[in-house]
């Protein structure tokens, strides 16, 4: 596709509109979904809505940064700077920031069964999905898997955590529960499991196993994704019954 084009000189089917109701938004690029937002080009050279998309993901990531962590916490005043960009359209693009935030903070009933990783990571989505420090949690559970509460365990430093199984099961045996999801999240967004959360994981497995109260999950948090270690690494569970 051609940024420097009008909208009305992209082929209908090219279309950021188009494209996003006929194989839906997940599958638009960050520049056609800004594109969306603003409506309109210009800005340098009269760029198409599309082109002026781009140009602001390439101002935004002059820092070495990935322009949509930039986006997250950019100030109006900020956004204005870049050609092209007024009120209006700043206005747009932090609005639907903060209506992405708020659907991710979203809090679910407590007391529903959690049973899916998406369901863990929306219940725990306020307290660790944007953090920028890595936090442990637990989401307690009881027979039929419902969830009697959540815990944050431990707060670490921005690349690193501590949680001992000691704390975990207290928290558990505590308040009466039969079962744990645990979580943490990872501030630089990338979801892989480190060697320490694989490990982390084989402890509190067998902890369970003793006490009775098993792990179902791992759920790791981060920029608004989520990755499920009993999915990714379903051998960890081979040896424990939940």
């Amino acid at each position: 596709m051609t940024y420097s084009l009008r909208i009305a000189d992209i082929p209908p089917s090219e279309r950021p509109r188009e494209r996003l109701l006929a194989k839906g938004a997940k599958n638009l690029a960050n520049a056609e979904l800004l594109a969306i937002l603003l409506g309109t080009g210009q800005g340098k050279g009269k760029l198409s809505a599309v082109g002026l998309g781009q140009f602001i993901l390439q101002e935004l990531s002059q820092d070495q940064r990935d322009p949509l962590d930039v986006l997250r916490d950019i100030s109006p005043r900020e956004l204005m700077k870049i050609s092209g960009v007024g009120p209006a359209k700043a206005t747009s693009i932090l609005a639907a920031i903060e209506l992405g935030k708020r659907t991710f903070q979203f809090r679910p009933d407590l007391r529903a069964a959690i049973e899916s990783p998406a369901a863990a990571a929306a219940l725990l989505s306020h307290d660790l999905m944007w953090q920028k420090q890595e936090l442990f949690a637990v989401i307690l559970l009881d027979i039929k898997n419902c969830s009697l509460g959540t815990q944050i365990i431990t707060i670490g430093t921005a690349t690193e955590t501590l949680a001992h199984p000691r704390e975990i099961f207290r928290q558990a045996i505590k308040q009466g529960a039969s079962r744990l999801i645990i979580a943490h999240n990872h501030p630089s967004g990338n979801l892989e499991p480190s060697q320490e959360d694989i490990q982390l994981t084989e402890q509190l497995l067998q902890a369970g196993e003793l006490l009775s109260i098993p792990i179902l999950d791992h759920v790791i948090l981060g920029n608004g994704n989520h990755q499920s270690l009993r999915q990714k690494m379903t051998y960890l569970w081979d040896d424990y019954v939940s």
